[in-house]
């Protein structure tokens, strides 16, 4: 009888942090000022938890190599690329994690589209979109994870409706692989800036009662919550704020969620003292423990 694998605690952090652009906006500084800030907080949330995965949104090639820089790039790598040529053109969707913890065993990106094997806009979207997948072992314990990161259209309504459909059907493929013996047991994570609130037809689908995956902050009451609700904040209060980042976790059975315990969640700030906001949205950070 093959031996039960040990529990897993792991942190899970989703943030959008803001592509360095040479134009800001009123109240956003430059990528210059805004990085020192930015890697502190990275640093912070994942200083005693080596297990840690951190999910980026609007990362230019430029950003990505000062983060790992930062964090030492001898102990972080990532995953993703690009997405306006599926190399480094264009904004990514990366996923970052420690060499020490995790082994990846496969990984793609694919583009929000009706061709999503291909860089291209998909339905009534502003922009190019991708999702980026991730095969993750963990070294220690051999536990496996399907680690998923994107970013939704802020513009095309059809375009994150039918984003969300495309990620569930690939999220079903995982599952329904793993069950036929591919990697064994996977536990799902989904994280990302979803460019939906509660309402959007996108969550709504994600979220609801035929998704494989729910909204890790359903799970979380009391003093396991902590810090804000809203993740968006914009920089200088031009728009209202709105939860629109999320964590979603799975698979989900019959309404509940297995081989995951949700331990904690939290929104953190954005901006201190010195008024440097180090993005226009706030990090999403969750607690969990594969079992």
């Amino acid at each position: 009888m093959k031996a039960a694998l040990p529990p897993l605690p792991l942190r899970l952090v989703t943030h959008n942090i803001r592509y360095a652009t040479a134009s800001p906006f009123k109240g956003e500084e430059l990528w210059s000022v805004r990085r020192p800030h930015l890697v502190s907080e990275l640093k912070f949330i994942t200083r005693y938890n080596a297990e840690a995965i951190i999910c980026l949104q609007e990362v230019l090639d430029s950003q990505l190599q000062d983060i790992l820089h930062d964090l030492k790039d001898d102990e972080w790598n990532f995953i993703g690329v690009g997405r306006d040529d599926g190399a480094k053109k264009g904004e990514y969707s990366p996923i970052l994690y420690r060499k020490t913890a995790w082994e990846v065993l496969q990984w793609k990106s694919i583009w929000l589209s009706e061709t999503p094997d291909k860089p291209g806009k998909g339905w009534d979207a502003a922009s190019i979109r991708i999702l980026t997948t991730g095969t993750f072992s963990h070294k220690p314990s051999k536990r496996t994870a399907i680690i998923m990161n994107t970013h939704l259209d802020d513009q095309g309504k059809v375009a994150r409706f039918q984003s969300a459909k495309l990620i569930i059907r690939t999220i079903e493929e995982y599952i329904e692989y793993s069950k036929s013996g591919g990697n064994g047991p996977c536990s799902v994570l989904l994280a990302g800036d979803f460019n939906s609130t509660i309402k959007d037809d996108a969550y709504q689908l994600l979220s609801g009662a035929k998704s494989p995956v729910a909204d890790l902050h359903d799970f979380v009451k009391g003093d396991n919550k902590y810090g804000h609700e809203k993740t968006y904040t914009s920089f200088a209060g031009e728009e209202t704020p709105k939860r629109i980042d999320f964590l979603f976790i799975g698979p989900r059975s019959g309404g509940e969620v297995t081989e995951i315990r949700v331990d904690g969640y939290a929104v953190l700030e954005n901006r201190f003292e010195d008024g440097v906001a180090m993005s226009d949205h706030r990090a999403v950070v969750g607690d969990i423990t594969l079992v």
